[in-house]
């Protein structure tokens, strides 16, 4: 900043408005060009040491390499084992998990923004994160609590009145953050802080929407909860090993460490697995065979494209939450790709139209509406030949 100070002060004069918006340009942050070239030539930094003491003193003796993958090897056990426990524990503990998980992710992303932009000290910058936050979950928990559990919402009048306003409620909510926002502009720091704006809804967009397809995915059955994980966490595991053990060929600048060994064995141990592991029940294992071959050939691109993100701002890992493996968001960038396809292929070749919907909404319509929908289905089944010349008379 300084050498920028005295390279301005050498500079011939400038008009004033010309003066000010480069001021201001300098004082928001570097230039792109400067950015990413510093970016391009810089390093990622060597990550502290986060193993637990009990395995460093146990694989002391082991170089680094392999006492990477054991470390890997038994932090992977343990999550595959609380995997399966929260699957016991049923739908509502699952549900919970997933929203803690899509909290931690975005605690990671949103404290990237903050510490890489944290000595200009934006105002509110934090705090509105977090609110439009819950003005999202507000709103996406609210449509879906509305269409599963319709008639306990319609029972008592307090949900009513909250489910029959819900859209409203939200618009508003998220009206006062904006607000907010335009009242913490602050000279000289307005590009940042616009940037920072667009931080927080992209990683809305990544983190919390994709959650939700989750819980969707969830109420259409467990089957398409499960199958989907397990296939990226199979997928994971075995481009890991075919990786380390036959790795030689790199596959992509973005993550120097993946190879194309890895990608092709990781996909054929993928596919397999997912005929394995479904139930033999026709024609779902046609469908994991689809779900299969994107958790291996489309969803890595989840995981290259956290690693194009991690680069751009010269980090190893989102956080140091699981030793070996980074933070949650490492996790599961690969999982959130996948859960957005799983929603996208259930529309498109599972679900059909919803009787029980189409009942929810005919139960809300005034008395004379619903008698002539009423009338209007008689007329048209009887002329299918449904119902019979004596039904209608009765």
């Amino acid at each position: 900043m300084t050498e920028l100070r005295q390279r301005v002060a050498h500079e011939p004069d400038a008009p004033p408005e010309d003066k000010e918006s480069e001021s201001e340009a300098k004082v928001d942050g570097e230039t792109a060009s400067d950015s990413e070239s510093r970016a391009e030539s810089a390093p990622l930094p060597v990550s502290a040491d986060d193993t637990p003491e009990v395995l460093n003193r146990a694989l002391s003796n082991l170089s680094s390499r392999w006492k990477n993958w054991w470390v890997r090897g038994i932090l992977t056990l343990a999550m595959i084992a609380f995997f399966f426990i929260i699957i016991y524990l049923g739908p509502m503990v699952l549900m919970i998990i997933v929203m803690c998980v899509q909290i931690k992710c975005f605690h990671e992303i949103i404290t990237i923004g903050y510490n890489v932009y944290h000595s200009y000290d934006l105002p509110w910058f934090r705090t509105l994160s977090w609110y439009f936050l819950l003005c999202v979950n507000y709103f996406f928990y609210g449509e879906t609590v509305t269409d599963y559990f319709f008639t306990l919402v319609q029972r008592e009048e307090p949900l009513r009145i909250l489910s029959k306003y819900h859209r409203f409620i939200s618009f508003t909510l998220y009206l006062i953050g904006f607000c907010m926002f335009v009242l913490s502009l602050v000279k000289k720091h307005y590009r940042l802080q616009f940037y920072m704006f667009g931080w927080t809804h992209v990683t809305l967009l990544i983190v919390v929407t994709q959650s939700h397809l989750v819980i969707h995915n969830l109420f259409e059955g467990m089957i398409w909860f499960i199958v989907p994980i397990s296939c990226v966490i199979c997928n994971d595991i075995m481009a890991y090993m075919f990786g380390f053990f036959f790795g030689r060929t790199p596959l992509i600048k973005l993550s120097p460490k993946k190879t194309w060994e890895g990608f092709i064995g990781g996909f054929f141990a993928t596919v397999v697995f997912g005929l394995l592991k479904t139930v033999r029940m026709y024609p779902f294992q046609i469908h994991s065979i689809a779900l299969s071959t994107f958790a291996s050939l489309i969803g890595p691109f989840g995981g290259f494209f956290a690693s194009g993100f991690k680069r751009a701002f010269k980090i190893k890992d989102f956080a140091n939450t699981i030793p070996g493996h980074g933070g949650i968001m490492d996790r599961f960038d690969c999982q959130y790709l996948m859960a957005t396809f799983v929603n996208v292929y259930i529309a498109s070749f599972i679900r059909g139209p919803n009787p029980s919907k189409l009942i929810q909404q005919f139960l809300t319509l005034r008395p004379d509406q619903q008698l002539h929908i009423f009338n209007t289905l008689r007329s048209h089944l009887i002329d299918k030949g449904m119902l019979t010349s004596a039904t209608e008379d009765e």
